[in-house]
């Protein structure tokens, strides 16, 4: 357990044999009616047939019927100061409109939703609401399911907001519990707070593993208090959020433009005869797309379906003479040396990245293009497919780049992505 020096809005496990006693925290029994107190889940595996424990939740550490949940409800106080707000940028008209209502929405402690396409400066759009917050003595969080992207914010909130410490914490990097003022974790980390938050930013609300989880959305209510404000982030909202606007249980600001003010890339499409690849050898035509990427300049994202495909992808490249000068490697989910990859990626140190759809968003490079391989594989989702061209001209001088959709047959989400591409640019 962690040294309780403090631990308020945390909540941790202890053995029922365990009579320590923590100031300000409640303990209650680990398992309740068969559900899990910590993740919300349903319980029915026990240990050597006798002690009913949590399958769900059991990377946070065991949680059984013979633990109990100890929580620490005491406030942390934090000193009100002014002027934390270090970023010297500027907003757009529509970007400061979106920064209002969130606003508002907080001094109201409405749960929000931010609908704004791939580019459109979520991040920064949250500055008002985050600076409000802080000066006001107040807690907040900013949770995203993907470890890449909680890396991703971390440098940019911290230069944001210089003058106080900014916790980072996931499942890759441990860290000795600092109980922060602002912190960015993921959204697994959430299941270790409870009643912590005045504000919890989760940011792409609609990504896995976070979406399709009720754990995940166990955790995140439990962690903010019970007079806080959830605002969630994405540009393709799931259908329970947008139920919850349609019966106005949550309010929503949209924003349909990309902060340089361009359009989102419309993907090219190109139908395949033959497979992708065979006998480790590319179909001619696409490499002959993978290097007209290349002499164009740009650093290539090559996405396919699967993990086990990358190495594969990747002899196949690395075999092909006119691609011999480049720096070609993969990654995915898996890879212990991901973060680092990810960063030679932005440090234009690879010139070819293959990857699956742990890139499809939350990440910015620089002038990147994109090809996606097997596109109407059943992997890829209206919704992914719109993140990944997302990847796209997001720089101000570069709006534009080629994201080329490569498949055998035409799909209904390669349609509904296109489509709603084009409705959002209109």
């Amino acid at each position: 357990m962690e040294n309780h020096t403090s631990l308020a809005g945390r909540q941790w496990i202890i053995n029922q044999d365990d009579s320590s006693i923590f100031p300000n925290c409640k303990k209650i029994s680990g398992i309740i009616n068969n559900i899990c107190q910590r993740c919300g889940s349903y319980c029915n595996t026990k240990i050597a047939g006798k002690i009913l424990y949590c399958r769900a939740c059991i990377g946070l550490g065991r949680v059984s019927e013979n633990d109990y949940l100890v929580r620490d409800l005491s406030n942390k106080s934090y000193s009100k100061q002014n002027d934390l707000l270090t970023w010297s940028g500027n907003l757009t008209a529509r970007q400061a409109k979106v920064s209002q209502e969130i606003c508002y929405a907080f001094k109201k402690r409405q749960d929000h939703l931010v609908h704004a396409v791939t580019g459109a400066g979520k991040t920064e759009m949250l500055f008002e609401c985050l600076k409000l917050c802080l000066e006001a003595g107040l807690r907040a969080c900013i949770a995203t399911p993907r470890i890449d992207v909680v890396n991703e914010l971390y440098p940019r909130i911290s230069s944001a907001f210089s003058k106080i410490k900014i916790g980072k914490y996931h499942g890759r990097e441990y860290k000795d519990y600092e109980a922060e003022q602002l912190i960015i974790c993921t959204t697994h980390q959430l299941l270790k707070f409870y009643h912590a938050f005045d504000l919890l930013i989760i940011d792409e609300v609609d990504s896995f593993p976070y979406a399709p989880s009720p754990m995940l959305h166990f955790g995140a209510n439990n962690a903010v208090k019970t007079n806080g404000m959830k605002l969630y982030l994405t540009a393709t909202p799931p259908d329970d959020l947008l139920e919850k606007i349609k019966h106005k249980k949550i309010t929503v600001s949209l924003l349909n433009r990309r902060f340089h003010g361009g359009l989102l890339p419309v993907p090219k499409e190109k139908l395949f005869l033959k497979p992708f690849l065979k006998k480790k050898q590319l179909n001619k035509h696409l490499l002959k797309q993978i290097i007209l990427v290349i002499k164009a300049g740009h650093p290539l994202l090559l996405f396919v379906p699967r993990i086990n495909e990358i190495p594969v992808y990747l002899e196949a490249l690395k075999a092909c003479h006119q691609l011999k000068e480049m720096v070609i490697k993969g990654v995915h989910a898996a890879d212990e040396a991901r973060i680092d990859k990810v960063q030679e990626f932005r440090d234009k140190k690879i010139d070819i990245l293959i990857t699956t759809t742990i890139l499809e968003r939350g990440v910015t490079f620089k002038h990147v293009w994109v090809i996606i391989v097997a596109a109407d594989d059943a992997i890829y989702t209206r919704a992914s497919l719109i993140q990944i061209a997302g990847r796209v001209g997001r720089s101000c001088d570069d709006q534009d780049g080629l994201v080329l959709f490569c498949y055998h047959k035409y799909t209904l989400p390669i349609r509904q992505a296109i489509s709603e591409i084009k409705r959002m640019n209109r």
